[in-house]
């Protein structure tokens, strides 16, 4: 049995990741039909051959037929208990089936937004991260065609040659989006990915590999069906993208090294580092890794590469990432320039560097995974995906998961205000903005990226609250949603210091602002849907409901 303790200030568990082992369980749920199963070496086994004048770079083929069954389960779902009492809930399902796209008449996933009014730029794309909340609403509605052929598809597309100007990418790479490509003189489809050739700042997405296998999962989980994930093609693809990850090197801490805009953040944002968001995604993924792989035969070494680096990764992101109101005073005393092993202060972060807000932001109760820390430096900042996803991984302690809820708590009219909810908090400006951005005229203070109010994240903020037995939490959001997000037709994100104003360049009609309200109302009405991205399998069907530490009389 391969266990550990961690005896911190931040937590003292044991853990037992054998247990982790297990092959998840099925939902209760009526299964469907089983798709046909075909290897996908049987569906292409040569080379994409390109067209006169295409970049091997930006440009690749895919001619390989989608494997589906016939589409079923895109009708909007019926309600057990009063779901679809809001009219927004049959207006996002239309919504967002016109948001579908089909390769050679099958659906592969969803483009990132249906708005005709605005140049389309890349938002006509299947982004990989994009979808997630979509296949999450498909899979809740029975309908898991769609997430296998996007499962498939992609994986193909991970095979394919990636290069940036001379140089090639690593062969796990996933793309951050693709395209399909429809040649009208011989009338055939062909899918054209990105794999950050194209993307502001050139930066291939590391998340998009972590998406895809925490994809998997769940559609492993939700629909019992494991053929899938035990593909030859799917077992070699997971290794392909975390033995990029686990590759021996220079680091000295069991985080992941990554640079600006790789993640959902794709812009320069002072991300640089080690984000909170990478770390969250890389740790779920390696736990759902550790489900879907064979622990034999070729995967039999990663698996005991995984198990040892998420002993590492646990304790150093709880000891060192985690913030509370003791740690804050802790730092707020750090001695600098200690050398030695007993060193207190390992990363010599200097107190003065401490941003004033963070005092007055911190609770008495409650707490949060900061944003980054690397030698010298800890930001500050609080980001919303990355706390959330430790939460739903289990990376958050018991402890650390309820202080992050009563954060969110005490904190609502910053962090929630007057749409759900804040991407990171707070804004950066006036120099610090010139610097950190490089003057970005999209990531403005309060906009964008820079503390701007994305709805999609409805979607993570309510499965942690359901894990954490805290629903009211999610409940009033999605209200504070319910107010605006349609009449507003959907916008990517809102601006202001309480999200008061749509976005000045948010599209309409987003589809993942679309898909995570769905997915946070269907998981209200059915707790056990949060299994599908919950990695506390035996606590989520009846999640322990309890007073907030927060309401103290």
């Amino acid at each position: 049995m391969s266990t550990f303790n961690l005896n911190s200030d931040t937590s003292d568990i044991d853990i037992d990741f054998s247990k982790l082992l297990e092959k998840p369980r099925p939902l209760n749920m009526e299964r469907l039909r089983s798709l046909e199963e075909r290897s996908l070496t049987e569906l292409s086994t040569s080379p994409p051959q390109l067209r006169n004048g295409d970049n091997a770079a930006s440009r690749v083929q895919d001619r390989a037929d989608c494997v589906v069954s016939p589409s079923v389960g895109f009708n909007t779902p019926r309600s057990l208990a009063g779901f679809e009492s809001h009219p927004m809930v049959g207006e996002a399902w239309d919504a967002l089936r016109r948001s579908m796209v089909y390769f050679r008449g099958q659906p592969v996933g969803t483009i990132a937004a249906v708005d005709n009014s605005e140049e389309k730029l890349n938002y006509d794309q299947v982004f990989v991260r994009d979808f997630v909340p979509s296949a999450l609403a498909f899979l809740m509605n029975r309908a898991p065609d769609i997430v296998k052929n996007f499962l498939l598809k992609t994986l193909r597309l991970q095979s394919w040659e990636k290069k940036i100007d001379r140089f090639q990418l690593g062969e796990g790479v996933m793309p951050a989006s693709f395209k399909v490509f429809h040649d009208p003189v011989r009338n055939y489809e062909t899918l054209v990915a990105d794999f950050g050739e194209s993307a502001i700042g050139r930066v291939a997405p590391v998340d998009s590999g972590f998406w895809w296998i925490i994809l998997l999962r769940a559609y492993t989980k939700s629909t019992g069906d494991s053929s899938l994930a035990d593909m030859p093609e799917c077992q070699k693809g997971i290794r392909l993208i975390l033995s990029l990850c686990l590759s021996e090197g220079f680091d000295t801490f069991p985080t992941l090294l990554c640079a600006d805009g790789c993640c959902m953040i794709d812009r320069r944002m002072g991300v640089y580092g080690y984000p909170i968001e990478i770390q969250a995604l890389f740790f779920m993924s390696l736990r759902c890794a550790l489900l879907l792989l064979k622990h034999e035969g070729e995967s039999k070494e990663m698996v005991e590469q995984i198990v040892k680096r998420l002993h590492a990764l646990s304790y150093h992101m709880r000891s060192y990432f985690w913030l509370d109101l003791k740690q804050l005073n802790d730092i707020y005393r750090y001695k600098t320039e200690e050398y030695s092993h007993t060193a207190v202060n390992k990363f010599n972060v200097i107190p003065d560097s401490l941003p004033e807000w963070v005092f007055d932001f911190m609770p008495p109760q409650g707490g949060f995974f900061i944003g980054n820390v690397s030698p010298a430096r800890m930001d500050f900042r609080w980001f919303a995906l990355g706390n959330c996803i430790a939460i739903l991984s289990s990376l958050a302690t018991p402890e650390q998961s309820t202080a992050i809820m009563d954060l969110i708590e005490a904190r609502w009219e910053e962090l929630v205000g007057e749409m759900p909810l804040k991407v990171c908090y707070p804004a950066i400006e006036s120099h610090e903005w010139k610097i950190v951005t490089g003057c970005d005229p999209k990531n403005t203070r309060w906009s964008y990226h820079n503390g701007g109010s994305w709805p999609v994240l409805l979607w993570v903020l309510t499965a942690a609250c359901i894990k954490t037995g805290r629903p009211q939490i999610a409940r009033r959001a999605i209200e504070v949603a319910e107010a605006r997000l349609h009449k507003d037709n959907w916008p990517e994100y809102y601006d202001g210091t309480v999200g008061r104003y749509v976005g000045k360049q948010a599209r309409k009609c987003q589809t993942w602002s679309i898909a995570g309200y769905l997915v946070a109302k269907m998981m209200l009405e059915d707790p056990s849907h949060v299994g599908m991205v919950s990695l506390e399998e035996d606590k989520q069907m009846k999640p322990v409901m309890r007073r907030s530490n927060s309401w103290t009389c």
